[in-house]
């Protein structure tokens, strides 16, 4: 997800160094078909978009997207292809947004082997701008998989990834998943979970600058219920850009 999305934007960040594809997080739970029903909400507690994150299996791997209309019109849908045999490996990340809830409007798409297209749409001129190219991505590289590679990691552990940001010329960044303070939660079957931090990390000048600049966005959380199967349990953080949204789960709403 919860790019949950957690893919992050840092504007002049620096592409970081190539790592071999034995960064890959392990995966403890492998992944299958699911569909989770979800509510987003803004800081101030108001819903502001209804979704859902469906997976399911394919000949290569698994697909998962998460998707969410908005109460304005807005769109976010993120689409990630994944292989898990030997670690969790995106093979294909593709983005859409569009509509005021946003700065921009982006399409884009990144595969396994660096190359990548993006067509962004400014909202303050209608400026149109595409970039098409390829990048050197890191074994680790995580667009689309913080949910997957929380899941899959122990409550104490800490661990670093990659992710692609579009800028929207895309650019490599690191990203850091830290151990912090469980959530207590009420469940007839829920006796513990886990809240890990997720830290941007942008290193040297460019690192110095964003944070002078104030271009580093906020931590990221998600939690995760780890009694018996884990399961995504919260999120809060910027969906890819943009402010603090906090992603929950919910229930269809029947219509009679």
């Amino acid at each position: 997800m919860l790019e949950i999305a957690l893919t992050l934007l840092i504007a002049g960040s620096a592409q970081a160094p190539a790592r071999p594809d034995t960064g890959r997080v392990a995966v403890r739970f492998p992944e299958g078909t699911a569909h989770g029903f979800l509510v987003m909400h803004a800081a101030d507690g108001r819903e502001i978009a209804r979704g859902d994150l469906v997976q399911r299996g394919t000949s290569s791997g698994v697909e998962s997207v998460l998707a969410f209309d908005f109460h304005d019109g807005s769109r976010f849908e993120e689409t990630v292809d994944y292989s898990q045999d030997h670690g969790l490996a995106m093979q294909r990340y593709h983005l859409i947004q569009r509509g005021a809830a946003f700065d921009r409007d982006l399409d884009a798409t990144i595969w396994r082997s660096g190359r990548y297209q993006v067509r962004a749409t400014s909202h303050d001129d209608g400026k149109v701008s595409n970039y098409t190219g390829s990048l050197d991505l890191p074994g680790d590289v995580a667009n689309g998989l913080p949910l997957m590679i929380a899941k899959n990691l122990r409550p104490d552990e800490t661990r670093d990834v990659h992710v692609v940001a579009f800028l929207p010329k895309p650019r490599v960044i690191g990203l850091e998943f830290i151990p912090s303070e469980p959530a207590r939660v009420k469940s007839a079957s829920l006796e513990s979970t886990a809240h890990y931090t997720l830290k941007p990390k942008v290193g040297g000048i460019t690192g110095v600058l964003a944070k002078l600049l104030g271009k580093i966005p906020p931590d990221s959380h998600i939690w995760i219920a780890t009694s018996g199967a884990p399961a995504f349990l919260r999120f809060e953080g910027p969906m890819y850009s943009g402010p603090v949204w906090r992603i929950d789960l919910a229930t269809p709403t029947w219509v009679h």
